[in-house]
């Protein structure tokens, strides 16, 4: 049985650089491993508890399809002013409601962060970190920041880099691993 991993970019921009870790993420899957790229955070509203009552926007909606369908999440973010941009918090704040039955709640989940800085965006993964774990989700222990990233990974997503490639690698196995012992079906 294959484990299927939802990946979330952190970024709006179309040419960032978290979606492009992604896209090298996916060519670095372990066999039986599939993973989807979801592009949907603009989408999603600015949260309000007033709309928990109803129906989900159609935005949240869907990012919680994607999250309940995989058995594990990665997201990738960039750093803005020492953090997590506000779009990924804000998704993040409805993927973690209704609790008691949040879809990232228990969910196996790794981060990994980027920037043109020679920090990696370490602030913005340790935010990261903090919220997923918060949440409640099952976050790994492995990580990855990934320092002057403009000099590393390509737009689509080609990293030149063999060591970078090889802890791409690890951290898509660890999870995957993660997912696996997370799911009976999965180690079955």
């Amino acid at each position: 049985m294959s484990v299927t991993i939802a990946a979330i970019g952190g970024s709006l921009r179309a040419g960032s650089y978290s979606r492009a870790l992604l896209r090298a993420a996916a060519r670095e899957l372990p066999p039986d491993v599939r993973l989807t790229i979801w592009d949907g955070l603009e989408r999603v509203p600015p949260f309000n508890e007033d709309l928990e009552v109803g129906p989900a926007p159609e935005g949240v909606a869907e990012l919680r399809r994607q999250i309940a369908g995989a058995d594990g999440v990665l997201i990738a973010t960039p750093e803005y002013n020492g953090s997590i941009p506000g779009q990924l918090k804000n998704a993040l704040d409805w993927a973690s409601r209704p609790r008691g039955a949040a879809v990232l709640e228990g969910k196996p989940a790794a981060a990994l962060s980027a920037s043109p800085s020679p920090r990696g965006a370490a602030r913005a993964l340790a935010d990261l970190r903090k919220v997923l774990t918060v949440i409640g989700a099952g976050l790994i222990e492995t990580e990855l920041a990934v320092p002057q990233v403009h000099t590393q990974v390509t737009p689509g997503g080609r990293v030149a880099d063999p060591v970078l490639r090889d802890r791409i690698r690890q951290l898509i196995t660890g999870l995957a691993q993660h997912a696996t012992a997370a799911s009976p079906a999965l180690a079955a």
